[in-house]
């Protein structure tokens, strides 16, 4: 026996309007096909008055409690993964305990851009190894939608707003039963300049806007992602045929299909909602997984592999057994 953080249940939110790629040529100089051809993206979900980062997170959080069986009594450890939180401080996570009602546990936010949600479900899976709670709500949300520059058209049609959510247990299980199994985790400062946002507390007192170079993102996001997903394959003892799906952070279609082909997996193995959700960024992964678990696509006992990588440059992976 050896003891896991067990997935038992999962859940998302999104917010109520559903942007369209026409829509949205009507606001900006773009056109369907022009974001079509380049992202794949379809359509997004935009934050409505009312709807925060913190209130996408706790609906999300309440759907993934429902699907485990389980009350806000039950969790006592809350992490949620964000670039976009409600306040500076407190964390937003706290703001989700206290819409819970789950008080007195531990809650925090982790912030690592795209990359938040596999940093937040590493740092969920040891403290639940080690003790600190017996079972946790991890979270990604986002309202990326909040720091966008809309005159901006090379960003703005990227990215979307939402929110998905995990609760993560810990348990004694057969050394073939599920759980995460490992988990590798990344980070280059060098490559700042090629995503940022153009304002913090701190430098220019302004939340800012968001700064791609997209063409050098791109390359290092194939490569990255490539490297760390065959880090994990080696840590465990598996192959890319080993694995039955890959839930990638939903970022750009193309992304996608090049770090597939990368590691010889077939396209039908990789769960792709970024037509519909476009990228929202820590959200995105959860947003995926709970897609595929709802619509029966991933099953009980499926080997499962997380991955995304972001700004910063910040990128992981982590593999589990439903």
């Amino acid at each position: 026996m050896t003891r896991r953080s067990v997935l038992v249940g999962t859940g998302s939110a999104l917010p109520v309007r559903a942007v369209s790629n026409q829509e949205l040529s009507e606001r900006v100089e773009t056109s369907d096909e022009w974001i079509v051809e380049r992202t794949g993206i379809r359509s997004r979900h935009l934050a409505g008055e009312g709807e925060t980062t913190a209130s996408l997170a706790t609906d999300a959080a309440r759907a993934a409690l429902a699907a485990a069986g389980l009350e806000p009594k039950d969790i006592g450890l809350i992490i949620l993964a964000t670039c976009t939180p409600d306040q500076t401080f407190p964390a937003s996570a706290t703001i989700v305990q206290d819409k819970l009602g789950c008080h007195g546990g531990i809650a925090f936010d982790v912030g690592a851009v795209c990359s938040g949600f596999l940093y937040a479900v590493s740092v969920a899976d040891a403290m639940l190894k080690t003790g600190a709670a017996d079972r946790a709500l991890v979270i990604g949300a986002e309202t990326m939608s909040r720091i966008l520059d809309w005159e901006d058209r090379t960003t703005c049609v990227l990215f979307g707003d939402g929110a998905g959510a995990i609760v993560l247990e810990a348990r004694d299980v057969a050394d073939d039963g599920p759980g995460i199994l490992a988990s590798k985790l990344h980070a280059d400062g060098a490559h700042n300049e090629l995503l940022y946002v153009d304002g913090g507390p701190s430098s220019t007192g302004t939340v800012g806007h968001i700064r791609m170079k997209g063409r050098e993102v791109f390359r290092h996001a194939v490569v990255n992602l490539a490297e760390v997903l065959g880090e994990v394959l080696g840590d465990t003892g598996f192959t890319a045929e080993d694995i039955d799906w890959v839930v990638p952070h939903q970022a750009n279609q193309r992304i996608l299909d090049a770090t597939a082909r990368k590691l010889g997996l077939p396209p039908e193995k990789v769960v792709v909602t970024v037509d519909r959700h476009a990228n929202t960024s820590a959200a995105s992964v959860p947003l995926a997984l709970d897609a595929a678990i709802r619509d029966g696509r991933i099953k009980q006992g499926d080997l499962v592999m997380l991955e995304a990588m972001g700004g910063g440059f910040t990128w992981g992976a982590s593999l589990l057994r439903v």
